[in-house]
């Protein structure tokens, strides 16, 4: 009863009210990116959802767009900039996913939407994290996020496809607000950004 019908109701509504709410947040931080990255506060980047059918995903702009002398991206930790790594830590720059909400292409709660280019490197366990549309905050991302391994996230996502009620999205909202106010698994710099996702050799 409550997947998918409630839980769609209840992303429509919780985001709706989410972007009205956080409306002067969303306007400061537009400003304020602007000014930063130099006329972009937005980031949008490919990503697989729902039976991997790739979106859209949008965030606020972290990382600055500075390259190499061959042309190729810097590391994250060279591209990231001071605004963007406070966001970042305090997880704002997941707030324009509301949107991704409201278009259908994500839920509040579910697996966090990855890499296109992982797609081809999962296993068919793995391949399960799909089975339902990804989300801003996740099972694994509030028992442990980017202090896990590969392994231990891809068993928590597909947990929560076998077991999502709305009990546990409680649970996941009230442990993503709390890790969000202490900056759990997230307070150190090394923690912003997993590794690259290397397949199952």
């Amino acid at each position: 009863m409550y997947y998918p019908f409630l839980k769609r109701i209840i992303d429509l509504v919780v985001s709706f009210l989410g972007v009205l709410f956080l409306s002067p947040i969303i306007l400061i931080l537009i400003l304020i990116l602007t000014i930063a990255n130099r006329g972009n506060p937005f980031f949008f980047q490919p990503r697989p959802g729902k039976k991997g059918r790739v979106f859209k995903i949008i965030k606020f702009k972290s990382m600055n767009d500075k390259r190499d002398k061959d042309g190729e991206l810097l590391p994250y930790e060279k591209r990231v900039t001071g605004i963007g790594k406070f966001i970042r830590q305090y997880s704002l720059d997941e707030i324009p996913q509301l949107f991704n909400v409201l278009k259908g292409d994500m839920s509040l709660i579910g697996p966090r939407p990855l890499l296109v280019q992982y797609l081809p490197l999962y296993n068919d366990f793995q391949k399960q994290r799909h089975d339902v549309k990804p989300g801003i905050t996740g099972w694994a991302q509030v028992n442990g996020r980017n202090t896990i391994s590969w392994d231990q996230k891809f068993k928590l996502d597909v947990w929560y496809t076998k077991n999502i009620s709305f009990l546990v999205d409680v649970k996941i909202v009230i442990r993503t607000i709390k890790k969000v106010i202490h900056k759990e698994d997230i307070n150190s710099s090394k923690n912003l950004s997993m590794p690259t996702f290397m397949g199952n050799n």
